[in-house]
This record gives C-alpha cells, sequence and structure tokens, in this order.
C-alpha cells in the first residue's frame, strides 16, 4: 500500500527543519531552481496535459505504458507509429488485421501482462495496480469507472501513474469524432513522451494524402455506403452494428462519400431492422473486420441478401479495419473507399 502523499509531504517538511540537507538561504533556493529549470529546458519535461477536466504531468517519458482494451486499436497503433512499443508492458488491444503491413503481428507479439481479464474483457483494479504503470491509456472514461472495477484516474495517482483517456472519450461519446481527434491523440502522445517531431511529420504525411485524395474526388457525386462491423451485434435488431455517425462519416465525406444511415441515429450506431436496410438504397459497402477472419465473406454474404442495392448490382464493397476508426491510418481508409467510389478519378 502506498503512503498517502500528505503524509509524505509533511514528514519531508520536518526532516527539512532537523537536518543540514535542506537549503538554508534564499539564494540557495534561486540557484536550484535556476539548475532545475535548465535541466527541464534540455529534456523538455515536466509537460502537462489537459484531458477530460484533469491536469497530467509528466516530470518524464512514461516507460510502464499499459494500454487497456476499450474494442480498439487507436492507442496501441499510435504508440507503434511513434516508435515507442517498447515502453508498453501490458497491451489489451488488438483487431487482428490492419491496412499496415505488419502492424496486426506487431500488436500480436506485444506483451499482454499474463492478465485474467474482466467481463468486460479489460484489465481489472487489482491486475492493474500489480503491473506498475506510470501511464494507463483508456480509449473512453469507462476504463477508469470504479463501478466496473476498474482502478480510478485518482486511485492511479497516488501509485505514481498518470492517465490519459483519448479524445472524445471523456463523455463515452464518440458520435462527433473525426480524423482530427487521431490527430489530437498523435500530438498528445507525442508531447507526452517528448516525440512531437514524429508526430508532427505523421500529421503532415496523413493530411497531404487525404488532401491528394480528396482533390481527385471533389465535385463527383456522392454515393451512399452502409459502413458496419462485420458479424457483431450491438443491439436487438439484425443489424445492430450498422455505423450512423461518428469518424466514419468524416472519412466517407473526405473519400467522396456519404453515410446512407446518417440519419437513423444520433448516436455512433444504428440499431436497424432488416426491414429498414432492405429499403435504402446502398450504393456500396464498407466492412469493418474486428477480430473477424472472414470479413469479404461477410460483405458478399450482404450483397447477396439483398439483391435491389446497387451495391450489389456492381459488387461495390472494400474490407477494413483500423484504419476506419481512431488511429495513426485514416488516410489509408480514405485512399481505399475513394478507389472503390470512384475508380474512374484514379
Amino acid at each position: 500500500m502506498s503512503i498517502k502523499r500528505p503524509v509524505a509531504t509533511a514528514l519531508a517538511a520536518a526532516l527539512c527543519l532537523v537536518t543540514a540537507a535542506c537549503a538554508g538561504s534564499s539564494t540557495d533556493e534561486k540557484a536550484s531552481g535556476k539548475q532545475t529549470e535548465a535541466a527541464a529546458s534540455k529534456t523538455g519535461y515536466p509537460v502537462t496535459i489537459e484531458n477530460c477536466g484533469q491536469s497530467e504531468t509528466f516530470k518524464k517519458a512514461p516507460s510502464r505504458v499499459v494500454v487497456m482494451n476499450g474494442a480498439s486499436v487507436a492507442e496501441v497503433s499510435t504508440l507503434l507509429a511513434l516508435g515507442l512499443g517498447d515502453r508498453i508492458v501490458a497491451n489489451e488491444q488488438t483487431y487482428g488485421m490492419s491496412e499496415v503491413p505488419g502492424r496486426a503481428k506487431t500488436i500480436k507479439a506485444l506483451p499482454t501482462g499474463d492478465i485474467k481479464l474482466n467481463d468486460a474483457y479489460d484489465i481489472p483494479r487489482e491486475a492493474m495496480l500489480g503491473l506498475r504503470p506510470d501511464l494507463v491509456l483508456s480509449t473512453t472514461s469507462y476504463g477508469f469507472d470504479e463501478k466496473n472495477g476498474f482502478a480510478t484516474r485518482d486511485q492511479l495517482k497516488q501509485v505514481a501513474a498518470n492517465t490519459y483517456v483519448s479524445p472524445q472519450g471523456c463523455t463515452q461519446d464518440t458520435s462527433k469524432m473525426t480524423v482530427a481527434d487521431s490527430y489530437t491523440l498523435l500530438r498528445d502522445m507525442g508531447k507526452i513522451f517528448h516525440v512531437s517531431d514524429r508526430a508532427e511529420k505523421l500529421i503532415a504525411a496523413s493530411e497531404k494524402h487525404i488532401g491528394e485524395v480528396s482533390a481527385k474526388v471533389k465535385g463527383k457525386k456522392a454515393p451512399k455506403v452502409m459502413v458496419l462491423f462485420s458479424n457483431m451485434s450491438m443491439g436487438g435488431n439484425d443489424f445492430s452494428s450498422v455505423v450512423a455517425q461518428g469518424i466514419y462519416n468524416d472519412i466517407l465525406t473526405k473519400a467522396g462519400g456519404s453515410n446512407a444511415f446518417a440519419s437513423a441515429s444520433k448516436t455512433s450506431f444504428a440499431d436497424l431492422s432488416k426491414e429498414k436496410v432492405a429499403a435504402t438504397d446502398v450504393d456500396a459497402l464498407v466492412v469493418i473486420g474486428y477480430n473477424d477472419p472472414r470479413p469479404a465473406a461477410y460483405a458478399k454474404k450482404l450483397l447477396k441478401e439483398f439483391p435491389q442495392w446497387p451495391a450489389a448490382k456492381q459488387n461495390k464493397y472494400v474490407v477494413l479495419s483500423d484504419s476506419m476508426y481512431l488511429g495513426p491510418s485514416n488516410d489509408l481508409a480514405v485512399e481505399k473507399i475513394a478507389k472503390m467510389l470512384h475508380p474512374d478519378a484514379f
């Protein structure tokens, strides 16, 4: 059990009064302060990040990072893109596939901490504290909710661990997420680990790539696209993993498309009946494979099930994975979708 910080501070102050180890004059204190400032300017620390209403101050680059599951690979992929894989002591994120060659294999090889996950397939409180992290990353604030058996941000702070909730994850509502949030995640990790130059290069390359693709499809009619996760159920209807809002729509727009079901829900996902899906004109499919080894087979099954769709008549679909969600590779999704929707532009 850790010593409470107020007690530790009071004890240090008392020792300072009875020993010669503490600075005894204002001159000494000023000299010490200047030395500290000089050291900080060289290392780039301390760094403070404002995150979900909390200030997180980093005195040095984290070296024991724990990445919570959160049904995402945004955080682990961002760390890998920045060359920080060696800082991870436990990662619970995996998609099983990636648009980036070698990424899925690299993620699979990362340490998991040999944790027995809870019912939410994530790291319970005691196991988390036992990992001795100095930084814990969570896709949303859910990962720090005590009611769900997780270590809270305050509890982790007591053991000298910083915490970070990814962009738009504070309220657990990702319906307003855009590609810009992927850049925010990169920038924040760049600041925290003092690799901002790497982060900015990745962002600039992504913006340039997306700009080039968007320019090629500008002015073309935007086909109506159905975006959904393959073989996943998130509600009570037959089609509960259909995307309605979020970063997916931003990616579609940049690729010269539009979401056929954007009006079906104000939240990230629409819980749709088969009849509703059948009655909607779908010009193309984007199927996201989340730990599904055969997403293309699922796409072909859907096209066969709804032969009246323009998408079925033209066999128009693309299978994607991590590039379609928060993370460092959204430009790859924009390009792949644009080439599927507007092949004549490339």
